[in-house]
């Protein structure tokens, strides 16, 4: 996008992707607050009082006076982005209860316009996992469905370099900055999918890795995709974090059985439990395909 077209608006909550000691949940009180009584010019006590600013009051109010236009322009004019008010923003995000404002990307957006299927899982899978990947993935591309995933080690990398492997294209959705790699071991399908396929971040270039974003990047991987099909996850993993927003957006989920001595499974196991598809053969998945 260039920054000159933007609304007034659009441009107030970029400025406020860069302030610290404000969340995603004070930014969209900005926005509702905008769409209400459509004031478009925000000081910085107005942020405060709107976006109920208690904590971080000294901290945020030194970073909204710290960025200018100009510097917030130099900031973005090598960053691609969508705002929540881009026809190019998927629309499938706007259904969640924050959606983010700004989804920051690098490679072919036009990957948002086919159906999607996210793979999450272990991030020590075993030698199981790339075996039920190599049986599932090659036959879903085939029918032209994107695969979704988080781009770290594991199943999600798995994932991606089956995709690509099968001719298949493939969306990444990161935790940190688009000019940050996490983890190095994924630093070549980074740079691949980068190029060839589609990288997503809600976070601008710069911002570093942290606890918090992944649970955050896990609500847009299952908000993005038809369905999420987990596979080695334990009992308590983020592979079942996505799974179980998944459910909560009303997606479907199908979950690949393990064996029940070591653990590594137990999570799929409970998704089966609490009613998600359970699956042996890669048509399990296909049946359920001309729903999406």
């Amino acid at each position: 996008m260039n920054y000159e077209e933007l609304t007034m608006i659009e441009k107030t909550v970029l400025k406020l992707t860069y302030c610290k000691g404000i969340g995603l949940i004070g930014k969209w009180k900005i926005v509702k607050f905008y769409e209400k009584f459509q004031a478009e010019n925000f000081f910085v006590e107005d942020v405060i009082q709107i976006a109920q600013i208690n904590r971080y009051k000294g901290m945020f109010r030194q970073s909204f006076r710290e960025i200018s236009d100009d510097w917030l322009k130099e900031k973005l004019q090598d960053q691609q982005y969508v705002t929540w008010l881009s026809s190019d923003y998927p629309a499938e995000l706007l259904e969640l209860p924050y959606p983010p404002l700004v989804i920051f990307y690098r490679g072919n957006l036009d990957l948002l316009d086919y159906p999607r299927l996210a793979f999450v899982g272990a991030r020590q899978a075993s030698k199981y996992s790339t075996q039920v990947i190599s049986k599932l993935l090659p036959t879903i591309v085939k029918r032209q469905f994107v695969i979704v995933s988080g781009l770290a080690k594991g199943v999600d990398r798995m994932s991606h370099e089956m995709t690509i492997r099968s001719g298949g294209l493939t969306i990444g959705v990161v935790g940190c900055g688009l000019d940050i790699c996490y983890p190095r071991e994924v630093s070549a399908l980074f740079g691949e999918m980068k190029k060839n396929h589609l990288v997503l971040s809600e976070y601008p270039q710069g911002t570093p890795i942290q606890k918090n974003h992944f649970p955050m990047r896990n609500r847009i991987i299952a908000g993005l995709s038809k369905a999420t099909c987990v596979i080695e996850a334990k009992e308590r993993s983020g592979s079942l974090i996505t799974a179980q927003l998944a459910l909560d957006y009303g997606k479907e989920v199908f979950a690949i059985p393990g064996e029940i001595l070591t653990g590594q499974s137990d999570g799929c196991h409970r998704l089966i439990q609490d009613g998600a598809k359970c699956v042996v053969s890669v048509q399990d998945i296909l049946e359920e395909l001309p729903n999406f």
